[in-house]
């Protein structure tokens, strides 16, 4: 039974899982991020791991195969997969061939890509995502990420740079972004937006929504419908199937639900969302290690 690895690399964690194609993880794992995580010392991080979770298995059955590795990374990969271009939170990182070396050191074909594009290919191949051909992720954390699924294939783009759904423009006299933009979705969406709204934290908000407080209530209303807005320029250019929303600030999707519902249906023309659902992401923290396993799977069978 050949099988893949799939690794999501973040500013804290390693996870690694070791997964059969019908989307089966059989064993993870998860270590620490050295800190400094300079590209060697994770590398080296990563490749003990591997290790660890494929060791002994060939012995035992030598048609329990890892035929490739995928790497989900906090920034941009190159086009072709193979180059980490920036890691956000990690040291040193630029421009850093971390596909070579992972051959290089396990033999095993290997394919880089964002971490958020992993967790959109996770959540189209097993989770809330897996009826639909055609979507987009939006994670909703300290930053905004996304992931456009295009006739059930990663889209990003000639450079391999798409998919930076929070970087779109809601409102041109915003707050300054990290990007250079001005008024970005990221500015109005992402945990740091509504701490400096509200003084707040989003997991504070929910609870206080959650006993009834009108004052939070209020706030998940106006959120729902700034983020319905946003949403409303990227349903008129990719109208997806669906729209699923994971990352921290989803846990309290039910309180800000009904106002992006309602700014979608006020803003875009039938014709473009006909049948449009939105809905919560399912696999939480593992979706961007089941997306970087996704990615392998598609390599293995280029190479093949």
């Amino acid at each position: 039974m050949q099988q893949v690895i799939g690794i999501d690399l973040g500013g804290t964690a390693i996870k690694l899982g070791r997964f059969t194609a019908d989307g089966t993880c059989l064993q993870s794992l998860t270590v620490a991020t050295p800190q400094p995580a300079t590209p060697t010392a994770v590398m080296m991080q990563m490749v003990d791991a591997i290790a660890t979770l494929t060791e002994g298995i060939a012995q035992i059955d030598p048609d329990n195969q890892t035929i490739a590795i995928g790497v989900g990374t906090p920034g941009p990969a190159d086009a072709t997969g193979r180059i980490a271009k920036v890691a956000i939170n990690l040291s040193g990182w630029h421009d850093v061939p971390l596909a070579d070396w992972l051959e290089a050191k396990t033999g095993k074909p290997t394919i880089l890509a964002n971490d958020a594009n992993c967790a959109g290919l996770g959540e189209a191949w097993l989770g809330a995502g897996r009826h639909f051909q055609n979507l987009i992720l939006l994670t909703l954390g300290t930053g905004v990420g996304g992931a456009i699924i295009l006739d059930g294939k990663l889209f990003v783009g000639h450079q391999g740079a798409a998919g930076e759904l929070g970087l779109i423009t809601l409102n041109p006299h915003g707050s300054m972004c990290n990007s250079g933009n001005q008024g970005s979705l990221e500015q109005y969406a992402s945990v740091t937006a509504i701490r400096r709204r509200t003084g707040k934290e989003p997991a504070e908000l929910g609870a206080l929504a959650q006993a009834g407080d009108a004052e939070a209530l209020s706030f998940w209303q106006e959120y729902g419908r700034d983020l319905g807005i946003g949403l409303t320029s990227l349903i008129y250019v990719l109208t997806p199937q669906a729209i699923i929303i994971g990352g921290g600030i989803s846990a309290s999707f039910d309180f800000f639900l009904p106002a992006v519902q309602a700014e979608i249906e006020k803003r875009v023309l039938p014709t473009s969302r006909l049948g449009l659902q939105i809905l919560p992401a399912e696999l939480g923290n593992s979706a961007g290690m089941a997306g970087a396993a996704k990615l392998a799977m598609t390599l293995s069978a280029v190479k093949s």
